[in-house]
């Protein structure tokens, strides 16, 4: 175990379980296996890795020197991923928090089930975030140079910043925005 810092980015798709009540379990697993090879392969192109997946789920890494270029992968991932699933014809859309932080990476787990995983608070805060479809936490925008930062606005109200995506989509679709907390 050690402690580093780390861009990391959670994701799941809106509407995935009302989705998912009208199929099979076999037909899920299906579609989701192709999801995950297809995340899988945006993530590990840009330099990260996934560090899990569960159901709709996935938690991926950066290192530092590949914020940028791993944030760039996340909003070609989002994109990717809602022509994926419009052309199956499921009505998700994938919603993408990103932060920037110290984390404890390492082995964990029990036995023969040990894995990598990241523990720690701004793992917390980052699966906390919402406000848009991507949402950045204010340590996750610094990391950005002048030309992908002005592809993000900041979220009144709140230390985040936000990305529309390229078309719009339904207001029915649309995220939630989540009550900020005040800042200590």
């Amino acid at each position: 175990m050690k402690t580093k810092r780390l861009l990391l980015a959670f994701t799941n798709f809106t509407g995935y379980t009302v989705q998912s009540e009208g199929l099979s379990d076999l037909d899920i697993a299906r579609v989701m296996d192709r999801y995950y090879r297809l995340a899988g392969a945006r993530i590990a192109a840009a330099g990260g890795r996934v560090v899990k997946f569960i159901g709709d789920g996935m938690l991926a890494v950066f290192a530092p020197e590949r914020a940028e270029r791993g944030v760039l992968a996340l909003l070609d991932l989002k994109d990717a991923s809602d022509r994926f699933m419009e052309e199956r014809g499921w009505e998700c859309r994938l919603l993408v928090k990103i932060g920037f932080g110290a984390v404890v990476e390492g082995r964990f787990g029990a036995g023969p089930d040990r894995r990598y995983d990241v523990l720690g608070k701004v793992v917390n805060r980052t699966a906390r975030l919402g406000g848009g479809w991507i949402t950045l936490s204010a340590e996750a925008y610094r990391r950005l140079g002048p030309e992908v930062q002005r592809r993000f606005r900041k979220l009144a109200g709140s230390r985040a910043w936000v990305s529309e995506p390229r078309a719009p989509y339904p207001a029915s679709r649309a995220p939630r925005r989540r009550r900020s907390r005040p800042s200590r």
